[in-house]
């Protein structure tokens, strides 16, 4: 990099020359020094508010925040000194006068950054602050999420990130000692337009947000002998689970998993890999009938159950756009409660079907009407990556050291196409495999769309197939999408296919997936590590297009005729419906 854009600074006197523009933090992390914060989170939280992160800097009067104080020519820095650990352990005090300081029982114990801190600067707490201290009451009402405000250290990251999403559905009420975040005129969460994305748990440093555990209902479910319980596990955790055993970010285990599951006690361990090529198919001829019907373009995407609920509150006119195929969870869900029933004499009553996915919206999803195609419910409980973590913890599964396992037959074998759909830009590229065979009418050897893979909110190209310049767009993140929908609301779009995944990188960066502190998040692309992964995986397999899956195309020849009939429509879509912002 040029000189002239750099700035030449010492940190606790080891010199490092930075860019313009960077904070003390990011000076300090290229030095190999890790101060410590709270509220800041890179691109989304950089408020400087918690003082956790507090330095001495020449040039500065006092003390300065690192997350968000420039770096400047010849500035020197001290990080650790006896007057910057008062002041840092004083603020860690005055945040737990007002604490539930109940770790224990805490779902974030040991997985807590505040907790975390307190252990590193030795906070033996004495209560010399003690006083005012505000109770809430626990916000249960949504599917996905449980509210603590006892445990919330006003760090506002979920507010930042909640504003990013777009929705805004939470933000700081009242002032001084009752500040607290909350939902507009104090709501409950189920009674305002929340997506149930989950990012605010994601970021969330300690357990004031929380996905709804419901790992309970699976035990009880597999300690009841008059049940068959079958398990489906999403894309992308495979890439994530490793995290919840401290393995390497973007660590493939997905053979681990499978033995993990077995070992849990699940009679059947599916992969939804293998309904996420039935959804290829669907969605792909549902496409190619709209080309060539004048059906209503663009055709979106509906795997983001995240994504179509904000789509339900914010654009009702809009969802006859929305591909009616449900999700590669509900897909699997109603395949196993009707084909797989069917063939094994099972009573769909008698069968405990649970998903594990990356996205607390799916516990909202498996709520949904018309989500029941053998007149019970497709999905019966959705599980989050980090509940399956915690369940393989109780049983005293040794997950690092578990053999690598295959999953059942016959929902298990898949296509790399499925394999990618854990990452923005995979289900679109994966359609475009399919759709690109069924209109030319040949086995095309060009199956890699590399314009619209990466981390980008927004990705667009023109594929050209048939003949048809096929116009797309690949969206993450609902700021994104919320541009991407006024644009064809108002008629200024004039693309073909657009895909949208409600969480940014897609899904995994799920609002379910593993913790990571901001230390990690900061300063690591975990995302595109992670999916890294599975693209590795989709471009080792010998099978790669949805509609070249003999066990896909066989349950077709066997159940449900051909591609888009009236059995799959019956089984395999479903419907929307509008959603008012507030109720």
């Amino acid at each position: 990099m040029d000189n002239k854009n750099m700035f030449n600074c010492k940190i606790n006197g080891i010199a490092v020359s930075v860019p313009k523009g960077s904070t003390i933090l990011e000076a300090a992390r290229a030095v190999g020094v890790d101060i410590p914060t709270l509220c800041y989170l890179k691109e989304i939280n950089e408020i400087g508010a918690c003082r956790i992160c507090v330095v001495e800097a020449t040039g500065a009067r006092g003390l300065v925040t690192a997350c968000v104080y420039p770096v400047t020519e010849g500035m020197e820095v001290q990080t650790n000194t006896v007057n910057i650990q008062k002041a840092r352990k004083t603020t860690l005090e005055l945040i737990l006068s007002t604490h539930d300081k109940r770790c224990l029982s805490c779902i974030r114990s040991q997985d807590c950054e505040l907790q975390k801190l307190c252990r590193d600067y030795g906070i033996d707490y004495s209560g010399k602050y003690d006083g005012f201290r505000p109770e809430y009451e626990l916000d249960f009402s949504a599917p996905h999420l449980v509210r603590d405000n006892n445990k919330c250290i006003l760090c506002r990251r979920c507010v930042a990130v909640c504003s990013k999403q777009y929705v805004s559905v939470i933000g700081a009420n009242d002032r001084g000692i009752d500040t607290h975040i909350g939902t507009p005129f104090e709501k409950q969460l189920d009674n305002v337009p929340c997506v149930s994305c989950g990012q605010c748990t994601v970021v969330c440093p300690t357990g004031a947000l929380a996905e709804k555990d419901d790992s309970d209902k699976v035990w009880e479910a597999l300690s009841d002998p008059t049940k068959h319980v079958v398990v489906q596990t999403a894309p992308s955790i495979r890439a994530t689970l490793g995290e919840c055993f401290d393995m390497p970010i973007g660590t493939n285990v997905e053979g681990k998993m499978v033995a993990a599951l077995r070992r849990i006690g699940f009679d059947k361990v599916f992969d939804t890999n293998f309904s996420a090529d039935m959804t290829i198919v669907e969605e792909a001829t549902e496409f190619i009938d709209r080309v060539q019907n004048g059906g209503t373009l663009p055709l979106i995407t509906s795997c983001s159950p995240g994504w179509v609920k904000f789509a339900e509150h914010y654009y009702p006119e809009q969802l006859d756009n929305i591909s009616s195929c449900k999700s590669p969870q509900q897909m699997m869900g109603a395949i196993i409660k009707t084909y797989y029933a069917q063939k094994n004499n099972i009573n769909p009553k008698d069968i405990v079907s649970v998903s594990v996915m990356p996205c607390t919206a799916k516990k909202f999803e498996v709520g949904r009407e018309n989500q029941n195609a053998a007149g019970v419910a497709d999905v019966d409980v959705a599980l989050t990556t980090r509940e399956l973590g915690r369940m393989i913890k109780r049983a005293g599964i040794d997950f690092v050291n578990l053999p690598d396992e295959e999953f059942d037959s016959p929902l298990s074998f898949d296509t790399g196409a499925a394999v990618i759909f854990g990452a923005t830009g995979g289900v679109m590229e994966a359609a475009l495999r399919t759709a690109n065979d069924l209109l030319t009418g040949k086995d095309n050897q060009a199956i890699e769309f590399k314009e619209i893979r990466g981390m980008a909110g927004i990705k667009e190209s023109i594929y050209n197939i048939a003949g048809i310049d096929v116009k797309v767009a690949v969206v993450s993140g609902i700021e994104n999408a919320n541009y991407v929908m006024s644009k064809i609301k108002d008629g200024t779009a004039d693309w073909h296919f657009v895909e949208i995944m409600c969480c940014p990188g897609g899904c995994v960066n799920g609002g379910g997936q593993p913790l990571q502190p901001a230390s990690v998040r900061n300063f690591t692309d975990i995302v595109s590590i992670r999916a890294k992964a599975l693209y590795d995986q989709d471009a080792a397999m010998s099978l790669r297009k949805s509609h070249k899956s003999p066990l896909v195309n066989k349950i077709y020849e066997e159940y449900f005729g051909k591609y888009g009939s009236h059995k799959a429509h019956e089984v395999l879509h479903t419907e929307y419906v509008g959603r008012k912002k507030y109720r």
